[in-house]
């Protein structure tokens, strides 16, 4: 159980602020494989904000919610806004200002260990870097996630705390925004190309199909399926279609068999793919209702 909260905030948490919400959990980590979050939480800057540093013992991952400002990393300046995300660490000086006439509101958290920078190099969210979110919607619903378990303070904080990092992490690597015009256009194709699938999986019966109707080529649905959500266009569609099934056989008195013609599959194919997708047959699914 996280013990070391501290009578006030220790030196390197800015005073420069007018409201905050923080949790701390170790404020002397110990170097780790996996990963210990040092402390976080949320703060609206004051118009004077400023933070100077030329080293920091942790790593530090911060979100902008609100207002506008700058940040230099290792020398390099980027303005910030809300959904911009940026990190820093160890051997990197950095300095974060506000606007006087729209102070920041902004999520922090730090951390160390080498699982935490694993998880960062995995989503392109290296030390000294800034990446700019399409839709930070999730990303500050796993922040204020992280906020309350963090500040729970029982056996299990650490623990939970830890994890809910991780879970913030993947959801800032699926809202970051591709850096160049090229990418960009490529993740709007695929995210064109996905809607179709999510909208039309009860028509659609081959992927070609789906690709003819988006105007792309299969082999290239194919890699951006790949790229950007990790798996081929063709498992994405059985998964849901077999949650479509799932949830049909759960709320109805159908028979696999009508539930399989609903979806222009032959029943055994069907049987096949249900039990791939969700670990046990249709008629098994059926019993345990």
């Amino acid at each position: 159980m996280p013990t070391n909260v501290p009578v006030r905030p220790p030196e390197f948490i800015s005073q420069q602020v007018s409201a905050a919400r923080r949790f701390y959990l170790n404020l002397n980590p110990r170097r780790t494989r996996g990963m210990t979050i040092v402390c976080g939480g949320w703060e609206e800057c004051a118009a004077d904000y400023r933070i100077e540093r030329a080293d920091f013992p942790f790593l530090s991952l911060e979100l902008v919610a609100a207002g506008r400002g700058e940040v230099r990393l290792a020398g390099a300046r980027h303005e910030i806004g809300p959904g911009s995300v940026f990190v820093y660490g160890p051997g990197v000086p950095h300095e974060i200002r506000t606007s006087a006439d729209a102070p920041l509101g902004k999520y922090f958290v730090n951390f160390v260990g080498d699982q935490a920078r694993a998880l960062l190099r995995a989503r392109q969210l290296s030390p000294g870097g800034v990446v700019m979110l399409g839709s930070p919607a999730d990303v500050r619903v796993a922040f204020d996630a992280l906020i309350r378990l963090g500040g729970r303070l029982d056996a299990h904080t650490a623990r939970a705390a830890a994890l809910q990092l991780e879970l913030l992490i993947i959801a800032i690597g699926r809202a970051a925004q591709p850096a160049t015009p090229a990418e960009r256009l490529a993740r709007a194709t695929f995210e064109r190309c996905r809607a179709h699938l999510d909208t039309n999986f009860l028509r659609c019966r081959t992927i070609e199909d789906a690709a003819a109707v988006c105007h792309v080529n299969a082999s290239y649905l194919s890699r951006l399926f790949r790229r950007f959500q990790g798996d081929t266009p063709y498992r994405y569609l059985q998964r849901r279609q077999m949650q479509w099934a799932a949830e049909r056989l759960h709320a109805s008195d159908r028979l696999v068999q009508e539930v399989a013609d609903e979806l222009g599959i032959d029943p055994f194919q069907f049987s096949r793919v249900f039990k791939r997708v969700h670990g046990v047959s249709p008629s098994a699914f059926l019993s345990a209702r």
